[in-house]
């Protein structure tokens, strides 16, 4: 039987080996995907904490192109939806169909869908009705899905890395809120800097380009997922997140101008995603543990997508963004 002494040896020595093999899978993803390091951070974030990521951006951003990266360094099954207008649940979930033998006896048997791997890419998730939509809903969460009174479980580990347009464009459809609350971070991916952009043209415009080479194996990814939840977080630490959470809340809010412009403000899902991403961002860097500094880095991803500003703060000019900096000034 292990002493104290020894299973924190143990703990360190499995956070500075994990780390060292994340450190390896972002330069392995960085020989595909240039610039977009915060991007690569949050994602890898999202992965290692179990969770499901939603990155936002306009057309040609290289979201696909990452989620593709992703499930060779990870070595995960991928697959990938093309959302669409016309898409139908049935399209991701699989179906029955009834099938007849050389005897005559007929039967149904159950097709698997696309989502039965174990990285999901929803390319343009918001294109598709809301019916589809809502169809990823029992999978994200409970990582099974129920066709015809039958509950067909997923494999593991099982992660949807979803792609949307901004809600500005032709022909979107906002997500519900219900499954918003499921994606543990929103990452918005922005335009890459001068220099990453003048690296990525000279690399992708030549004879050959350069690929991405696997570092994890599923097991090994589901053991650091274990380890994620393993590290351990300081009373401060827990003490941010609750104030942070319970302050974007506007019956929590203890100011009147904040509870004047939230609509509405995160559960205590967001506490959850929020201590587990932590959690990873610290295994990420080799470090022990989590610190406020996490807290506040991780603040906007976690909550941006978990929050809803009133039509009078909308109206002002006022952003999420705005009242997630207002919310984390006091946590230095």
């Amino acid at each position: 039987m292990q002493t104290v002494s020894e299973a924190g040896e143990a703990l360190v020595e499995d956070i500075e080996r994990v780390g060292h093999k994340i450190a390896e899978a972002r330069r392995s993803i960085g020989q595909v995907i240039f610039g977009q390091e915060d991007v690569v951070e949050q994602t890898l974030i999202t992965l290692l904490a179990g969770g499901h990521a939603l990155l936002i951006g306009v057309p040609g951003l290289a979201k696909t192109r990452l989620v593709e990266t992703l499930g060779t360094v990870l070595g995960l099954d991928d697959k990938r939806v093309q959302f669409t207008p016309d898409l139908m649940p049935a399209d991701i979930l699989g179906s029955e169909v009834l099938e007849e033998s050389d005897s005559g006896q007929r039967s149904f048997r159950f097709i698997h869908g696309p989502v039965f791997c174990q990285l999901l890419m929803a390319d343009e998730i918001n294109r598709a009705s809301p019916r589809t939509q809502s169809a990823l809903l029992q999978a994200m969460q409970e990582k099974t899905v129920s066709i015809a009174g039958h509950r067909h479980p997923l494999p593991a580990p099982f992660h949807v890395l979803a792609t949307q347009n901004p809600l500005e464009q032709e022909g979107t459809y906002p997500l519900p809120e219900a499954q918003l609350d499921r994606f543990l971070l929103q990452v918005d991916v922005s335009y890459p800097e001068l220099e990453a952009e003048r690296r990525m043209l000279i690399a992708t415009t030549g004879i050959e380009e350069d690929s991405a080479t696997q570092v994890f194996t599923a097991d090994e990814l589901r053991a650091a997922q274990r380890l994620v939840r393993r590290i351990p977080v300081g009373d401060s630490v827990v003490d941010a997140i609750l104030r942070l959470v319970r302050a974007g809340r506007p019956d929590d809010s203890g100011d009147p101008q904040m509870r004047a412009q939230i609509a509405w403000g995160p559960g205590p899902r967001a506490s959850q995603a929020l201590m587990l991403a932590v959690r990873a961002r610290a295994l990420m860097d080799g470090r022990l543990a989590p610190s406020i500094d996490d807290v506040v880095a991780l603040a906007a991803p976690v909550l941006r997508h978990r929050m809803a500003l009133t039509f009078a703060a909308r109206a002002d000019g006022i952003s999420i963004g705005d009242i997630i900096g207002r919310l984390t000034a006091p946590l230095g």
